[in-house]
């Protein structure tokens, strides 16, 4: 009986531990400025944007007050419309996904935009098994201890949106010379525009897809903007 007795005790101090060692850091980073991930010190070796690596990391954080309700309008739009009626997973997007696999189509993007942080903060772009398995658990834990409105506020302080560039203040700046809480409509459904492919979607020269797209967006901007399921951005 004490042989059971301890396997019991040491499966719950191992349960305790792995939910200790996801929850602890998300805890920490539910309030406050987030300056770094996995992603910009991966940044310093070889940046995605030029496969070079950075000298240095753009990235300036702001608040969420302090980033234009345009650009977290368009982000949403762009990258995970379902942003604020999901768990974390679009069931929906993955379907579609795992269909165009299997029919051996182009893939489709199912990441959410919690997903999406979850590998900026604290894994690497490679896809595999093993990432995405560790990033699911860490997109659990997110969407239980944050808001919806951390979620993206965070999101929109730490991703990529050119080379070495990070974040909506560092990206405003550096493309429009002004902070991000002034971008208009048409300068953030551009910067939405280049989330997915910082290597080949250029803010400050777009060419004849990043401007069809960042026009697409403008429209659907005017469209949903008021829409029940995307208040509270």
């Amino acid at each position: 009986m004490r042989w059971l007795v301890r396997i019991v005790a040491a499966g719950v101090a191992l349960v305790v531990l792995v939910v200790s060692v996801s929850a602890l850091p998300l805890l920490v980073l539910r309030r406050g400025p987030v300056d770094s991930s996995a992603f910009m010190q991966r940044s310093l070796r070889e940046d995605p944007a030029t496969k070079q690596p950075c000298a240095e990391v753009e990235q300036a954080w702001v608040p969420r007050e302090s980033i234009s309700p345009h650009l977290r309008l368009a982000v949403v739009l762009a990258e995970d419309q379902k942003f604020l009626l999901h768990d974390g997973f679009d069931s929906k997007a993955i379907r579609k996904a795992i269909d165009e696999a299997e029919r051996g189509v182009r893939r489709r993007g199912a990441s959410t935009i919690t997903q999406q942080l979850a590998k900026n903060l604290f894994l690497w772009p490679d896809a595999s098994f093993v990432r995405k398995g560790l990033e699911a658990w860490i997109t659990l834990w997110i969407e239980l201890l944050w808001s919806k409105q951390r979620i993206l506020e965070v999101y929109l302080n730490v991703v990529q949106f050119g080379p070495c560039v990070f974040g909506a203040e560092a990206a405003a700046q550096r493309y429009f010379d002004k902070p991000a809480a002034e971008l208009l409509p048409e300068e953030a459904a551009l910067l939405a525009t280049v989330l997915p492919n910082p290597l080949r979607l250029r803010a400050w020269n777009p060419g004849p897809y990043a401007r069809s797209r960042r026009d697409e967006l403008v429209g659907l901007m005017d469209e949903l903007g008021r829409a029940r399921h995307l208040r509270g951005l």
